[in-house]
């Protein structure tokens, strides 16, 4: 429906499936709102923007402002007062205030319609008087101005258009000709939605040993435990495991994906289940149900979260496939189908076909969900969610989310742009992302920039470093000022960031020239690391990460998404940017060349920091030197020292 006053091209809306569907949000978050909005003729218009609750009770009402001079474009902003739902409009209006200040201006000093612009402003000010009485110690005194045509008009405009005055209907205009937008769906989730430093481990090689015989003894719920601690002391939030299901037997995968696996090696944990149980069942290998358990509460008492593995396929040996064959695809010859990435192929995993017993899939899937939620998990990572239908996910999580709104989803989507988007479109919380393949500045800002600005509405990124699938080819050289880089861009550009065990050790052997993969994937087979050593020999990234955790932790302004902005340098192995929040205001220099110092001037956009003067004091959150910056800003990052240093994070002084 078109407006009196016209508005369109709102933005954040997220439509979807023939609807609008909530735009993503957590507590305290400040939401900018924008639109175009222009009427006809030359009289001056205003909007607003207006938040409601759930149950359509006016929150708050935020006036919005041109973003340039004549261009029809206004923005306004919205902060969520708590988890739960919203809505929000926008109202937009005859704004005679304006108009009478707009025209008197030209009018009066002209001589042209002087005494009616008196008398126009004098009605103006009576109507907002008689609306609001609590202004009339500013307003009453102005009326009579207006009235006293012993005054010139000249004399009569000038007492009546005050600094104070136009400020006052500034925030208060008189609203005439109101009319609203249909109400737009906000969602407050809980705050690791979008906040959240991950660590992913897997628990048989954490406590792993190596027996006499040189076969390697796995590790467990109990030993992992006395991990714990460690991960917790780098500043993370979110411990991810892999699947700790059993794991299929038949068609076991070996050592480097070998299919001809010996008697000792684990299986892939992904490949679920076996005649011990399926999705509902623990590994014995690893423990028991109540070790599990007793694993969540040990990880809580640490101050971690414990991230599930939710993924939905099956190894042949799986309880579905005697118990509901219909779950999968049977080929021409009888045959189950197994999965296939080509050229990879997974034939100890039988991917799901949701067209045969859709609703029976369904209320499985809920069943083993509400299962591992009644243990105390409240975050799933899903693997390879873009495999499923869409429409599934959509059911899923809108069934999960009026049972348990606490409960977070992950979505390791590493595909097509429409798929990922879709995901988060359809409740995924946050998704994996291509941060991990972009690194020319040029790549980095523009990817950054969109997740940031462009999809924000839909789609929350998660900047993985590694993952036990993905070893990049900018970490194959093992330079760990790489490894640091990586981690400060990640760390610093989006509110959730993760990492696989073995990135602090500076792990990167590959498995073939040209390819992104490890060599002896603990995908395969079992770890076994030495932590203490690599700690005492000073091996180890870990005391950078759990400095840049606790940077993290510390400033508001990288626990928020939509307020990152980049800012010009004048070399392309230097880039610059910026987060704030309120009184929180971070500037980050990376250095993306580990193997040269680089130099450069950096070109502070002060009205995107929000700073009015030139010249500013820093404090590098890094080492805690102090300097004092300005507009245009020397910077020189040198990875090579022994106390090399490839990146700044410095908090403003406010």
């Amino acid at each position: 429906m078109i407006n009196r006053i016209p508005v369109t091209d709102i933005s954040p809306t997220v439509f979807f499936g023939g609807d609008f569907v909530p735009v993503k949000a957590i507590a305290g978050e400040e939401i900018p709102v924008s639109a175009t909005i222009f009427r006809e003729g030359h009289d001056l218009l205003g909007a607003d923007v207006v938040l409601y609750n759930a149950q359509g009770k006016e929150l708050s009402r935020s006036v919005m402002h041109e973003q340039w001079h004549g261009g029809d474009r206004y923005q306004g902003s919205v902060r969520i007062p708590a988890q739960g739902d919203y809505t929000f409009t926008i109202d937009s209006y005859d704004h005679p205030f304006a108009t009478w200040i707009h025209d008197a201006e030209i009018k009066i000093p002209a001589d042209i319609d002087a005494e009616l612009m008196c008398t126009i402003g004098r009605l103006i000010f009576e109507e907002k008087l008689e609306e609001d009485p609590s202004a009339k110690n500013l307003l009453t005194p102005a009326i009579k101005v207006l009235r006293d045509t012993s005054l010139s008009a000249m004399n009569r405009f000038s007492q009546t258009s005050t600094e104070e005055i136009r400020a006052y209907f500034a925030a208060n205009p008189l609203r005439r000709l109101v009319t609203s937008t249909i109400h737009y769906p906000i969602r407050a989730d809980h705050e690791r939605a979008l906040v959240g430093s991950w660590y992913e481990f897997f628990p048989r090689s954490e406590g792993a040993k190596v027996g006499a015989d040189g076969t390697i003894i796995s590790g467990t719920f109990k030993t992992a435990e006395l991990r714990l601690p460690a991960v917790a002391a780098m500043g993370f939030d979110i411990l991810y495991l892999p699947p700790v299901h059993p794991i299929g037997t038949k068609f076991r995968k070996g050592k480097n994906n070998t299919l001809t696996p010996t008697a000792t090696d684990p299986g892939v944990p992904w490949a679920i289940g076996n005649k011990e149980g399926g999705h509902d069942a623990i590994n014995p290998a690893l423990g028991t149900m109540a070790d599990f358990e007793n694993f969540i509460k040990v990880a809580k008492k640490n101050g971690l979260e414990v991230a599930m593995d939710f993924a939905l396929q099956a190894s042949p040996d799986h309880p579905w496939v005697t118990e509901h064959p219909e779950f999968f695809t049977t080929r021409p010859d009888g045959s189950i189908a197994y999965a296939e990435n080509p050229p990879k192929k997974y034939q100890d995993i039988y991917p799901i076909n949701f067209d045969n017993d859709y609703n029976a899939i369904v209320a499985e899937t809920l069943r083993i969900l509400r299962l591992w939620i009644s243990k105390g998990i409240s975050i799933f990572r899903v693997d390879n969610p873009h495999t499923k239908p869409v429409h599934f996910w959509a059911d899923i999580m809108r069934t999960i989310h009026a049972e348990s709104p606490d409960v977070i989803f992950l979505a390791e989507a590493f595909t097509k742009p429409s798929m990922m988007h879709a995901l988060g479109k359809a409740g995924f919380h946050q998704s994996y992302t291509y941060f991990t393949w972009r690194t020319s500045k040029q790549e980095l800002t523009e990817y950054a920039t969109e997740v940031s600005q462009q999809t924000s509405a839909f789609f929350r990124p998660n900047f993985w470093v590694n993952t036990p699938d993905i070893l990049p080819f900018h970490l194959q050289s093992g330079n760990p000022a790489m490894f640091a880089i990586r981690a400060a861009l990640a760390a610093t550009l989006t509110p959730s960031w993760g990492m696989y065990a073995g990135y602090e050790l500076y792990e990167h052997r590959r498995f073939k020239e040209g390819g992104e993969e490890y060599i002896d994937s603990e995908k395969y087979e079992i770890k076994v690391r030495d932590w203490d050593g690599a700690a005492k020999k000073k091996l180890t990234l870990a005391p950078f990460i759990t400095q840049l955790n606790a940077i993290r932790k510390k400033n508001v302004a990288l626990q928020r998404l939509r307020n990152l902005r980049f800012h010009a340098s004048d070399n392309d192995a230097i880039i610059a940017y910026s987060k704030r929040d309120g009184d929180n205001l971070i500037l980050v220099v990376v250095n993306l060349d580990p193997s040269f110092a680089q130099e450069t001037t950096v070109h502070w956009n002060l009205s995107d920091l929000g700073l009015q003067k030139d010249n500013f004091e820093v404090t590098d959150l890094i080492d805690g030197a102090s300097y004092h910056w300005s507009a245009h800003t020397y910077v020189r990052l040198d990875p090579t020292r022994l106390s090399g240093k490839v990146v700044h994070i410095a908090q403003v002084k406010l």
